[in-house]
């Protein structure tokens, strides 16, 4: 029986903010955003747009009745949550209309998480193999103003389905996982915006890439000879470039290594324009290497890095299955570009705006722009999600 994701779905903000403008207002050179990390957009959510709805907006682009009827399981994968005791899927459980007798969990450990999901859907999927499980990897990165961190920031959520006899990518049972103990990156529960050792990650992650990999050849007897795609964890894609080139064989004939570059290039498009959304990030360059690459076919195998701060760092891989273009969109980078441009000083007042609760722990919100769904109010500490016409 072969297991995988059958279908992958996307969300992210209706506002974008250009990295030439942070830069302007930052007093920056333009080319410290635009070739420095690569980036050339931010997606900047409003306070009615959190997580629970990007990820019900995400998983409602690839749902169908069936779908939630079979659906048992809800994973969320999340370093942006809401509520230390309430699941977020549980939230997107109701508004998607999953059928009740399903299990609906979060996880955490950084920008890994999402990859622990997968393995725990997998597993669940081999003991019942007519489930179908939904992970979830949903994320608003945020940092203070004018910090190091304000240009790798974003916003979005990426939603997985995962079955038998996927469509899209058949997982191997072939992993290998690394733990270390380091403070890299971490958000203590006082804290509303992480504590970064920006240099240190770096270091870590590149070494936590090489060293993997490395084990991860000597232990299943394999190579990039073997693989036409690597896709990276993307907190910004100039330091994914890092990590390709660093575990690059120079040995590999021309065209397969021009092959590998060009594919690497197709992964990274789709967080050019969106920025940094933590657990999905890697998956977001999946999404976009399998949108626009010119360079796959049914039967490639595909390497993913998955690396989260403090940290923990997997590699894992996948077989692309018949027909997996049927499943992806070929527009998705002109939907980018509808997203509303924002002045930085819009983007200021919108991405740090907090709920203004009253005595009674109640709050309204002016009205933004969102996908299907959004936070309507606040009620007595109470978050009310629904649909965004409503």
């Amino acid at each position: 029986m072969t297991i995988g994701i059958d279908k992958i779905g996307f969300a992210t903000s209706q506002y974008v903010l250009k990295m030439k403008d942070l830069a302007a207002a930052r007093g920056e050179d333009p080319e410290k955003f635009s070739k420095g990390l690569m980036l050339d957009a931010l997606s900047i959510a409003p306070i009615t747009d959190d997580i629970i709805t990007l990820a019900a907006s995400a998983a409602e682009e690839i749902l169908t009745d069936e779908d939630k009827e079979l659906i048992d399981m809800v994973i969320v994968a999340t370093e942006s949550s809401v509520d230390q005791s309430k699941a977020a899927a549980v939230y997107i459980h109701q508004l998607l209309g999953i059928q009740p007798f399903a299990r609906s969990i979060e996880m955490k450990e950084a920008c890994y998480s999402a990859t622990a999901a997968l393995n725990y859907a997998k597993l669940h999927v081999e003991k019942h193999p007519q489930s179908r499980v939904l992970v979830l990897a949903s994320d608003i990165a945020k940092y203070g103003i004018n910090t190091p961190g304000e240009s790798t920031q974003g916003a979005g959520s990426v939603a997985m389905l995962i079955k038998k006899d996927p469509n899209i990518l058949i997982l191997h049972d072939e992993t290998l996982a690394q733990t270390r103990d380091i403070m890299d990156f971490w958000r203590p529960n006082y804290s509303t915006t992480p504590y970064v050792n920006g240099i240190y990650s770096t270091k870590q992650y590149l070494d936590l890439l090489k060293t993997t990999w490395t084990e991860y050849q000597k232990r299943f007897e394999t190579s990039l000879a073997d693989f036409a795609a690597f896709c990276f964890h993307l907190p910004f894609p100039k330091l994914a470039l890092k990590g390709f080139n660093k575990i690059m064989d120079k040995t590999l004939s021309s065209p397969v290594q021009e092959k590998l570059r060009a594919n690497f290039e197709a992964s990274i498009l789709y967080s050019q324009q969106i920025g940094n959304i933590y657990t999905g990030s890697l998956f977001l360059g999946l999404l976009s290497l399998l949108e626009n690459s010119r360079h796959l076919s049914a039967g490639d195998n595909i390497a993913l890095f998955s690396y989260g701060s403090g940290a923990v760092a997997e590699i894992f891989t996948g077989t692309l299955a018949e027909g997996f273009k049927e499943q992806l969109l070929s527009n998705r980078l002109e939907s980018l570009a509808q997203r509303s441009p924002l002045s930085v000083a819009e983007y200021e007042k919108m991405f740090f705006e907090e709920a203004a609760l009253d005595e009674s722990g109640s709050a309204s919100f002016d009205h933004y722009k969102t996908g299907p769904f959004a936070l309507k109010k606040i009620t007595e500490h109470q978050r009310i999600y629904g649909e965004a016409n409503d």
